[in-house]
């Protein structure tokens, strides 16, 4: 299993991507994949086979559009079937600066 986090948009469409952007999440959405969408990444999670297919998708709506597209991607990829780190990995932070807090009395 994998988290990928990807930004895909039309370097061609003026100053707000907002609605190209918008098409892509909508494809991510309907995958049924967890995801979660920042204002800088859409991140997914699921395996190599699922997840890519979807980013795919999602690129190729910007493209068929007529727009020169720029497509970032980072991946986590782990050597064991763990799910649930799409939030899994943001909790154990918080509860380590939540440890830290407590023990030093600062926020």
């Amino acid at each position: 299993m994998a988290v990928f986090a990807f930004s895909v948009a039309p370097m061609t469409a003026g100053e707000s991507v907002a609605e190209h952007v918008a098409e892509a999440v909508r494809i991510v959405r309907e995958s049924g994949l967890p995801n979660r969408t920042t204002s800088m990444f859409t991140e997914i999670e699921g395996s190599w086979d699922e997840v890519m297919p979807v980013i795919q998708r999602a690129t190729e709506t910007i493209v068929r559009a007529g727009y020169r597209t720029s497509l970032v991607i980072k991946a986590d990829i782990r050597p064991d079937d763990r799910t649930g780190e799409l939030d899994g990995k943001v909790a154990r932070v918080e509860e380590r600066l939540a440890d830290d807090e407590s023990e030093t009395g600062h926020s």
